[in-house]
């Protein structure tokens, strides 16, 4: 007879780790199937700032919060009409989130503490300005299988490099914790996605689960309407495995080229997320009968070229914000304050006819600039062949970059006198992006020194957020609204509740890593019912 696994889930990253370890706790047999050659995704990558209201490490620092609040605030930030259909999943989500934390202190190694991080619209109904964004602490890096690993060594803590700023002061921020430092890489620690990965597939292999990579899933296997396990390409060929769940955690669809072309339109700029967000679930869920929803919504977020183990891999930066850079559209002129919180909202957004309404951008910086900023420039020397644009002048500039040369002539001097008074009118960048308020620090500086330089401002993703529809706790529905049997979806392979218009910072990976555990929560209590 076939053996049949409790659980199956596609995808190694938080929110497939998660749903894994969930369903292991309640003593369920779990397998992961990831199709890389290492584990972890996008998390792995990532900084592992987490938004999770009403979490303990706030209650325990006085911060009252509740999911009342955060289902509040989230209804509050979100496009018009999406409360329609949202609220439940929202309500959902600001109900588990505390107990997800809770669950990972307890069943795994990790250990967070709070940032300092503000929601972006506080003064919303529900905003807070401190308390619910954590992150990891550091761990032992986990070494019984490879990690996806990230282009900077995750030494620092999401924390310290919050208040160092390595990006900027590499020298400056080493010099200040150097006794941690060194204590982490003798020990083997790391902190933010490197840890968080490591400590949840620590976790899972402990409780029994089992983790193969370089096994891709290729197709849901069905009976009489019911998800019955699936069938991967393995290093051994196609092989059929029998489940009585399965949850799909495959990552975005950003690189199918086809299907990020049917859903976005305007050039395409970098695409920064882990190379297996090839669209695999989004692809079967469809053939399964699910409703797809949220598929033009996405973490449009600006990068850098960059290479990561051998080959071309973006890293997500916030160069924008350099305060001598400056966006601007095909007419040469800006559009936007370059320090909004959900920027790639406004690069999306499309005009009447369906095209973009501000594509193709630019960033416009000058030389001291790039001198004052050595990771920036550090990548451009090395991987900015063939989209690191200069010239001596802003007409010049704009003559090569196909702008018309006395808009941004223009542009770059009205930006610059604002920045030598420490004002933009135009947008509002000298103020505090979360409170509309100055606050005495430097956003703006003026394009005095040759040369200048443009760099393409387009859609670059860090991940779509579009896929099948599910219930609050994460089944798949089909759409008449009933849930298929045994399917489940979670992270950027479902349908994402908060879409492109973020809600805070982490309010992308806190959100998966919950609706991962909402997932193992289904499966775990599904199986228990049968039992009984």
């Amino acid at each position: 007879m076939a053996e049949i696994w409790d659980a199956v889930v596609l995808g190694s990253g938080g929110a497939g780790l998660m749903a894994a370890l969930r369903a292991a706790a309640a003593g369920l047999r779990v397998m992961v199937l990831e199709a890389q050659d290492v584990i972890g995704g996008t998390t792995a990558m990532s900084g592992a700032g987490l938004w999770v209201p009403g979490n303990h490490l706030a209650q325990a620092a006085g911060i009252a919060d509740s999911p009342e609040e955060a289902a509040a605030y989230l209804a509050a930030a979100a496009p018009p009409g999406w409360a329609e259909t949202e609220t439940p999943r929202w309500q959902a989500f600001a109900g588990a989130a505390p107990r997800m934390l809770r669950f990972l202190e307890a069943q795994t190694a990790l250990r967070f503490a709070l940032s300092d991080d503000s929601d972006p619209y506080p003064g919303l109904p529900g905003g807070k300005a401190r308390g619910r964004m954590v992150s990891t602490l550091p761990l032992a890096q986990l070494r019984a299988l490879p990690l996806q690993p990230p282009h900077i060594p995750h030494v620092f803590t999401y924390q310290e490099t919050r208040a160092l700023d390595p990006w900027h002061r590499p020298a400056r921020a080493v010099a200040a914790r150097l006794p941690q430092l060194a204590w982490r890489v003798l020990r083997g620690k790391r902190a933010q996605g490197t840890a968080l990965v490591s400590g949840l597939a620590a976790a899972l292999l402990a409780r029994g689960g089992a983790i193969r990579t370089g096994w891709r899933a290729a197709e849901l296997l069905m009976t009489d309407g019911r998800v019955t396990g699936v069938a991967a390409m393995t290093p051994e060929g196609l092989r059929e495995i029998a489940a009585r769940h399965v949850v799909i955690a495959t990552g975005g669809f950003e690189r199918d080229e086809a299907r990020r072309a049917a859903h976005f339109a305007g050039p395409l700029g970098l695409i920064a997320s882990a190379p297996g967000n090839l669209g695999c679930g989004q692809r079967m869920a469809e053939a399964a009968g699910a409703q797809m929803a949220r598929m033009d919504q996405a973490n449009i977020a600006p990068a850098l070229p960059a290479r990561l183990r051998g080959a071309a891999l973006p890293i997500g930066t916030f160069h924008h914000r350099e305060p001598g850079a400056l966006l601007i559209g095909r007419d040469g002129r800006r559009f936007v304050n370059e320090y909004l919180f959900n920027l790639g909202e406004v690069l999306a957004e499309r005009g009447p006819d369906g095209q973009p309404r501000h594509l193709p951008a630019w960033l416009v910086f000058d030389e001291a600039t790039l001198r004052s900023s050595p990771v920036m420039r550090h990548l451009l020397r090395r991987h900015g062949q063939g989209i690191h644009v200069t010239a001596e002048s802003p007409e010049a500039l704009a003559a090569r970059i196909s702008v018309p040369p006395a808009a941004l002539a223009e542009t770059v001097a009205r930006y610059s006198a604002g920045a030598e008074t420490g004002t933009d009118d135009a947008f509002g960048r000298h103020l505090d992006p979360f409170t509309g308020r100055p606050d005495g620090i430097r956003r703006m500086a003026p394009l005095r020194r040759a040369p200048f330089h443009a760099l393409p401002f387009n859609l670059s993703f860090l991940g779509t957020k579009g896929g099948p529809m599910t219930d609050g706790g994460g089944r798949v529905l089909r759409p008449d609204g009933r849930a298929i049997p045994g399917l489940y979806a979670c992270g950027l392979a479902m349908a994402n509740p908060i879409g492109t218009r973020a809600a805070g910072s982490g309010t992308t990976l806190g959100p998966n890593l919950t609706w991962g555990f909402l997932c193992g929560e289904s499966i775990a209590a599904a199986e228990q019912e049968t039992q009984t």
